[in-house]
């Protein structure tokens, strides 16, 4: 099977070195790059041309209309039979095309996903961030980790699907905002079988601060209002839990006016629930200031989802 691997790109010449010198290293060579710049005014054209003999890469330079219609404008340039989806601020292992390709050739899916992970050379802050995104007690595993949570769509930081699927469904329909999980309902409805491929995990380097994190949650709220306004059923129990533990939240500062002791039970409650974020964190990466970290995340993940819900929500 050949694929072509479309990733879009925004000023971030020295991200996509990286993502070039991962993809030149693989063991599976039956691929092409499509690198699409979208309106940068720090250009990647040079990184490309430096990778020019190492692997079947071209490069495009257009307007920037959202990373969707980016990605669509690489696809239909593609000469693949199999399209990857990528993001630029990821680093791939040396083996990820022969995982795909090997799942594929085994269990065939017409669309997939891969999860993340947070490679050893990550900033404490991203494996925090990394960690609040991943975690069964922040998001319910269904950010790639998880089989079992509902219907699975494949995010855009990792994901592919065959030609096919391109042609039936015109690719991304929204530009950016919840594009990926829009187009995931849409292979879905046609009929068409999804999948994670668990194997298949790239290292996605996220936000460096907390501030841009907390930003990036707020966009998520407004993605999944996105999706909701166009797809009422895909709005689920567990999409609403951020904005349960914000009101939850507010309703506990609001106690320490009204009553002490519900007050301290209110609070006793969540600081249970945030030591518990501390310990998974701690568990999986054995660091005390990833753990604290951790639980600042963890608070800005259903915070801002919460309040970027809300506020797009009441919006018209």
């Amino acid at each position: 099977m050949y694929f072509s691997l479309i990733i879009p790109v925004y000023n971030r010449p020295e991200d996509m070195r990286e993502v070039l010198q991962g993809l030149s290293l693989q063991t599976c060579k039956n691929f092409e790059v499509i690198v699409v710049e979208s309106g940068s005014t720090i250009k990647s054209d040079k990184v490309v041309e430096d990778f020019s003999d190492k692997l079947t890469i071209r490069y495009f330079y257009k307007a920037n209309e959202g990373q969707g219609l980016s990605r669509n404008y690489g696809m239909e340039r593609a000469e693949g039979e199999y399209f990857i989806i990528l993001d630029s601020d990821i680093i791939i292992p040396i083996d990820y095309i022969a995982k795909v390709n090997d799942y594929l050739n085994k269990n065939y899916l017409d669309a997939y996903g891969g999860p993340d992970r947070a490679h050893p050379s990550f900033t404490p802050t991203q494996k925090a961030i990394d960690f609040a995104l991943t975690s069964y007690l922040t998001t319910g595993g269904t950010r790639g980790r998880n089989k079992q949570a509902g219907n699975y769509y494949p995010r855009s930081f990792n994901m592919g699907f065959s030609r096919e699927v391109y042609q039936k469904t015109n690719g991304f329909k929204l530009p950016n905002c919840g594009e990926d999980i829009e187009l995931s309902i849409r292979v879905q409805q046609l009929g068409f079988k999804s999948g994670l491929i668990e194997k298949a995990y790239v290292y996605h380097k996220r936000k460096k601060s907390l501030p841009d994190f907390f930003k990036q949650m707020v966009w998520f709220g407004r993605s999944r209002v996105n999706i909701y306004r166009i797809y009422p059923e895909s709005l689920k129990l567990i999409h609403l839990l951020p904005v349960c533990f914000l009101i939850y939240l507010v309703v506990t500062l609001l106690l320490a006016f009204i009553s002490m002791p519900l007050f301290l039970l209110a609070l006793c409650l969540v600081s249970v629930y945030l030591f518990l974020v501390f310990a998974g964190a701690f568990i999986r990466y054995k660091s005390v200031r990833i753990g604290l970290l951790s639980i600042a995340t963890a608070v800005m993940v259903f915070v801002g989802y919460g309040w970027g819900f809300i506020r797009y929500f009441l919006k018209k």
